[in-house]
């Protein structure tokens, strides 16, 4: 009885006696497209390191969205790396490998899914304490990632997949969230909306199937936007968010949709690469701040520019969604 009380008297006077109760908003980071800055503006890109390093009090993660680098080349890797070696200790992160961080050889983009490059700079051990790593697959490298992070009273898993997520990438991920029941999921991949904030699917540009890797059948299959989420995203209860990069044209899009549970699922587009309507210097360093504020039902986005110390403030770059329901 003696620490209920105590209890109590924290919430209600935590600013009279010093104490507070658990936390119940939270801020991460999402780094759209990075591939123009590691290929011609890479002070661009160290600058956003840079800036979320000196932030790591405020931010609880990081998630790229893919397409780190632009050719795929030993010296762009270089320069990417350094950036995430920013991070290190200070705020945990997570990456998808887009069509750009894949191929044959150095500027082949995603014509065979070979990954070794990629592999080579980054190792999944090392993720286990840089990017809170709960599982990878396949065993043993940072194809597809699962982080776990437990914020604001609940546990998050984080999945970061592949460009064209295939049949026995989703297979992993389903099992995972299949296990963890009490988990709310975010999972971020490469493509996943088309600009006008829809699936891709059809005949949209741009999807897993147009490149080499897409000729792939059995479990090897690609999957586009549309397929993802009917065989992964709308499946479970528990996923509430899903992020993704790659498309050019407007570079951004939104859509909230409901899955097979009855829960609402807040999937968000953004790209500000070279050959995005309006992009500047690659994308003039602009990122994405969400916001989780459990209690007020919430989930607040912004863009910022580390480089330009600016904000996006249209509403395709500054919104809030409302009434999420987060104990679904």
């Amino acid at each position: 009885m003696r620490f209920t009380w105590q209890l109590i008297t924290c919430i209600f006077f935590a600013a009279t006696i010093g104490c507070s109760p658990e936390k119940t908003s939270f801020e991460f980071v999402v780094l759209p497209d990075t591939q123009s800055y590691v290929e011609e503006h890479p002070e661009i890109y160290l600058k956003q390191m840079q800036w979320i390093a000196r932030n790591k009090n405020r931010f609880s993660f990081v998630i790229h969205e893919g397409d780190i680098t632009q050719n795929n080349s030993t010296g762009e890797w270089q320069i990417a790396k350094k950036g995430f070696n920013m991070l290190n200790g200070k705020v945990p992160y997570t990456f998808c490998l887009g069509n750009h961080d894949m191929g044959s050889v150095p500027g082949k983009f995603a014509d065979v899914r070979n990954t070794e490059k990629a592999n080579n700079f980054f190792k999944a051990e090392a993720l286990k304490q840089n990017s809170n790593l709960l599982a990878s697959f396949p065993s043993g490298t940072i194809d597809n990632l699962c982080s776990q992070f437990n914020i604001a009273g609940y546990k998050w898993l984080v999945f970061s997949l592949e460009f064209g997520p295939r049949n026995k990438t989703i297979a992993w991920a389903n099992k995972i969230i299949e296990s963890h029941p009490d988990a709310k999921i975010i999972i971020n991949t490469h493509a996943y909306l088309y600009e006008d904030s829809t699936w891709q699917d059809g005949e949209d540009w741009w999807q897993a199937q147009a490149y080499g890797l897409g000729k792939e059948t059995g479990d090897n299959a690609v999957n586009n936007g549309k397929q993802l989420w009917n065989r992964l995203v709308a499946k479970h209860p528990n996923v509430i968010m899903v992020f993704c990069g790659h498309v050019l044209k407007s570079g951004v899009g939104t859509l909230v949709s409901t899955g097979e549970n009855g829960n609402k699922v807040y999937q968000m587009l953004a790209n500000f690469q070279k050959g995005v309507e309006g992009s500047k210097n690659g994308g003039d360093g602009f990122l994405r701040i969400v916001k989780i504020d459990i209690e007020n039902k919430r989930i607040s986005v912004s863009t910022y520019s580390p480089w330009l110390d600016a904000y996006k403030k249209d509403a395709d770059h500054d919104f809030t969604f409302k009434n999420v329901d987060f104990l679904n």
